[in-house]
């Protein structure tokens, strides 16, 4: 089916056809090692962009970055979400992280220096040892047996001051850790506090640093019950204005309000929004195993394009240059035109301009290159890649459709996502069309006596309403047409096209429900049947 993958074991044939048994993760590494890697090699992309993939980049767990500013609750963040400590932890309202912590799935608890974590093939993070001893003494592995864990890895990062000081001070280039951790994580979360929404320069320069990867970011809003309504709305606002001058997209990020951490709200006029912005976060983080084939099919497209636009680039840098005299001041030439070279390009190969990298990184990267050595166009280097996103990429997706439908759904389980799932306290638990599901009396029954009031003002016959006298009650509510006529197949259980008194008082419960903010059920629950109508109800179905 897949000629590109490699076969069964052994090459065994099973009802006449090779049986593919490689997974997704296999695929994506036969197609980078055989199409994209030697475009790479080729034209230096590792000295420009990103180092080479290793196997442990394509096996790896999907992991969580977070980024924020010093005493915005990272690290209570992850507290937060595994419910226990892990090693090297600490939390205070100094900037008490000062080292990138990989919080990783272990047997037993224990931490990993950064100079053992890089020179071990099991992890991904074997190329981080170009950033050098500044960065390796500030980075290792806290390792701890929790099953939050066995589905995601999450990179805690030192909290970010202000100021030019600090920049100099960490021995080691910030912005480009951070960019490779973006490269390769599935999430990126920048954390914010409602009392300190100023972005620093620092800061501002870290954020730039996921330019490409905005699909991965989502904000949080942290510590959003120390705020009343009316203030949070002000600090939303600002955070909204302040981040739009930052990250540049036209869509607006997705914010998360909210107060993670395991103590009492200090103000609970918000604790509803609190609770169902927590409970989109914890969704967005579950989905992240399932949603990790993809991802990295996504991110290898994404690297293609950027190193394909690289070899033109170089291609053409080559292709400029004299034989003999003047080498320098052409190559000087060429960068300082660097622009318009974009420009020519786009042209001529019919490339978007948002695939090319941005010039003024470019520029400075090419002053220390010898363009004598680089290679002149090779159309086959390029043709493979072409093939490659043109039908080998397409193939891989099916076959990722065909795991997804053919596995469970595999979700983060265990930590906070467990206390949201099921029970009294799980997400909307006794709320809209859920309200009175434990409760041996008709949920409907307390406010009966005002919806009769209504009814018997209906004229109704034999006990029942029509469907005239019904809408032009209905219809006070002001909700759609389309709401109401749910509304009335779900209130009208017999499916006779009347109402009767249980059934008129389950129409305005149903609207009252949709009129407080919940959805509407796709089917009547069983405990919002009229006691009435309960057996032959129960019968039909």
């Amino acid at each position: 089916m897949f000629s590109w993958l490699g076969k069964q074991s052994g090459g065994r044939e099973r009802g006449g056809g090779t049986d593919v048994v490689q997974t997704v993760t296999g695929g994506l590494r036969d197609l980078y090692l055989r199409k994209l890697l030697p475009l790479e090699e080729h034209y230096r992309f590792h000295e420009f962009h990103s180092p080479a993939l290793e196997e442990a980049d394509f096996e790896n767990k999907p992991m969580v970055l977070l980024v924020g500013q010093y005493s915005t609750g990272k690290t209570t963040f992850i507290r937060y979400l595994l419910e226990q400590d892990f090693p090297g932890m600490r939390i205070g309202p100094e900037p008490t992280t000062d080292s990138f912590i990989a919080v990783m799935y272990g047997e037993s608890e224990g931490n990993v220096p950064g100079n053992a974590l890089v020179v071990d093939p099991k992890k991904p993070f074997r190329k981080l040892g170009r950033f050098g001893n500044a960065f390796l003494n500030r980075f290792m592995c806290s390792q701890l047996p929790n099953e939050v864990l066995k589905s995601i890895s999450i990179i805690d990062s030192p909290g970010i001051l202000s100021g030019e000081k600090q920049r100099i001070s960490r021995g080691y280039d910030f912005c480009q850790v951070l960019q490779w951790f973006a490269e390769r994580v599935d999430r990126i979360i920048l954390l914010f506090d409602a009392h300190k929404l100023d972005i620093s320069d620092e800061f501002s320069e870290a954020i730039k640093s996921f330019r490409g990867q905005d699909d991965k970011i989502r904000v949080v809003l942290n510590k959003a019950d120390q705020v009343d309504t009316q203030q949070l709305m002000r600090v939303y606002g600002a955070l909204m204005w302040s981040l739009g001058k930052v990250i540049d997209t036209p869509e607006v990020l997705r914010v998360y309000i909210g107060s993670f951490w395991a103590h009492p709200l200090r103000n609970t006029d918000n604790r509803r929004l609190f609770e169902a912005e927590a409970q989109d976060l914890f969704r967005d983080i579950q989905s992240l195993p399932q949603k990790a084939a993809v991802r990295k099919l996504n991110d290898l497209i994404k690297r293609a394009r950027l190193a394909k636009v690289h070899a033109y680039i170089i291609s053409y840098l080559k292709k400029e240059m004299p034989s003999v005299f003047g080498k320098e001041n052409k190559k000087k030439e060429l960068i300082n035109k660097l622009p318009e070279i974009y420009i020519q390009l786009q042209r001529e190969y019919h490339i978007s301009a948002g695939d090319f990298p941005e010039v003024k990184k470019m520029q400075e990267q090419l002053e220390n290159c010898d363009f004598t050595k680089f290679h002149s166009l090779k159309p086959k280097l390029i043709e493979a890649v072409d093939n490659m996103l043109a039908n080998k990429i397409a193939s891989l997706m099916n076959l990722i459709r065909q795991e997804e439908s053919n596995m469970p759904t595999e979700m983060v389980h265990g930590g906070a996502f467990d206390g949201t799932m099921a029970g009294p306290f799980g997400h909307g638990y006794g709320e809209g069309a859920k309200e009175g599901a434990d409760e041996e009396e008709w949920v409907v029954a307390k406010d009966k006596p005002a919806y009769d009031e209504i009814f018997y003002t209906l004229s109704p016959i034999n006990g029942k309403i029509s469907g005239i006298s019904a809408k032009k009650e209905m219809v006070t509510s002001k909700l759609p047409n389309s709401v109401l006529g749910k509304i009335w197949k779900l209130a009208d259980c017999d499916g006779d096209g009347m109402l009767d008194d249980e059934e008129f008082a389950l129409a305005k419960h149903l609207i009252k429900i949709k009129l407080d903010g919940y959805e509407l059920p796709g089917t009547l629950p069983s405990h919002l049947v009229p006691p009435s109508h309960r057996k032959p109800f129960q019968t039909a179905e």
